[in-house]
């Protein structure tokens, strides 16, 4: 098997909800999972359908983890460790699911005959590049399959461990409609040690960015969330624009931070331990739901929309008339999840010819509001 060169410290088994088999449980003896546990399962199916009436701009995902060791406060998709018997706090960190035979069960459900060829999207719920994908190797075997079906497809990750497979999203590009987007929040090193402590650096996601697209793979940056007091200031946002455009990002998209059901309390409690001065100006800010008022939402829809930028930069600010504006609300599902800034509609798994942009780069700026959505 693709992980029998793994260190493992623990084996036994146990029994999670909506899984037919025993869950093989690992500890890995590496210094970032010592506290970490993963429950090796057998799905019976990996492509998972978004409702219709969600409009998001793709109808399948895949999500081969569940559960994430970034960390990250402001995670939406904290809640859906309940459907496990987890918590959404802690656990959801350290309790991680592995669908070990996710390639397996794709390359079957792709090659059905009732399958139609749709648009696909990774990284909708949990990233499918955290830390024990570097163990368990899964994307290489799922890209491998939707190349070989031609099928379009789309990542979101907050990790340069994407560019691993770099040579498989070139094939992918060759045949099919692929994207990629990078989750940057901020650049500010407090504010992304603070909210994201175990992601990469943003520095090295910016530079996977620029790696990408000088390889013909579109890729964007999606700045979110914005955080008021947090990461939200234009000293902080305004680097960050730059420093995407200097990366060649095809689209720059910003969403701002919703506090729905549990994440509201993860987040909460973080703040009354490490930001006590904003307690007042969240509970306030969100009084009535799950989203700030809506002229907060558009002062922090503002500082992502285009802007004249210095002669240094290579972005350039696009005319009113063709700057992107999405707002999608997801009335079904469980949670929400983040979204690239631009990713393309359902399509047909045909060969198409992908167009690599020429510089001076269009810059598509979308923003993004989204309410739940189905894991």
């Amino acid at each position: 098997m693709r992980w029998d060169n793994l260190t493992l410290t623990a084996e036994e088994a146990t029994r999670l909800p909506g899984y037919r088999d025993d869950a093989v449980v690992r500890r890995f003896d590496a210094p970032e999972a010592l506290d970490m546990r993963f429950y090796e399962v057998h799905a019976r199916s990996v492509l998972n359908r978004v409702p219709a009436q969600s409009r998001m701009p793709f109808k399948w995902t895949i999500n081969p983890y569940r559960g994430c060791s970034h960390a990250c406060v402001y995670c939406f998709a904290r809640p859906t460790h309940r459907y496990l018997d987890f918590g959404p706090g802690r656990d959801f960190e350290r309790e991680i699911v592995v669908k070990a035979n996710a390639p397996e069960v794709l390359r079957v459900e792709l090659a059905r005959r009732s399958w139609k060829g749709e648009h696909v999207a990774l990284g909708t719920n949990t990233d499918p590049y955290q830390w024990v994908e570097g163990r368990y190797k899964l994307m290489p075997g799922i890209w491998e399959a939707l190349r070989d079906a031609r099928n379009p497809c789309s990542v979101l990750t907050k990790s340069p461990l994407l560019l691993r497979d770099l040579a498989l999203m070139k094939e992918l590009v060759a045949v099919t409609d692929f994207t990629a987007s990078l989750s940057i929040p901020t650049l500010d090193e407090k504010a992304w040690r603070a909210t994201e402590p175990h992601t990469p650096s943003p520095r090295a996601r910016l530079e996977a960015v620029a790696e990408l697209n000088r390889n013909g793979i579109p890729t964007g940056v999606l700045i979110a969330p914005l955080m008021p007091g947090i990461n939200d200031a234009p000293e902080q946002v305004e680097p960050l624009l730059a420093a995407a455009e200097d990366a060649g990002a095809t689209s720059i998209g910003g969403i701002g931070l919703h506090l729905r059901g549990d994440v509201r309390g993860v987040f909460m409690d973080w703040l009354r331990g490490t930001r006590p001065d904003l307690v007042p100006r969240y509970q306030r800010l969100y009084a009535r739901g799950a989203y700030a008022p809506k002229e907060e939402r558009a002062r922090l829809s503002a500082l992502v929309r285009g802007r004249p930028r210095s002669s240094g930069a290579r972005g350039w600010r696009l005319p009113a008339s063709d700057r992107v504006v999405e707002r999608t609300e997801v009335e079904a599902g469980h949670v929400q999840p983040e979204l690239p800034a631009a990713l393309p509609g359902a399509g047909t798994g045909g060969r198409s010819k992908v167009r690599v942009p020429q510089p001076p780069l269009r810059r598509t700026v979308a923003v993004v509001e989204v309410q739940q959505a189905l894991f």
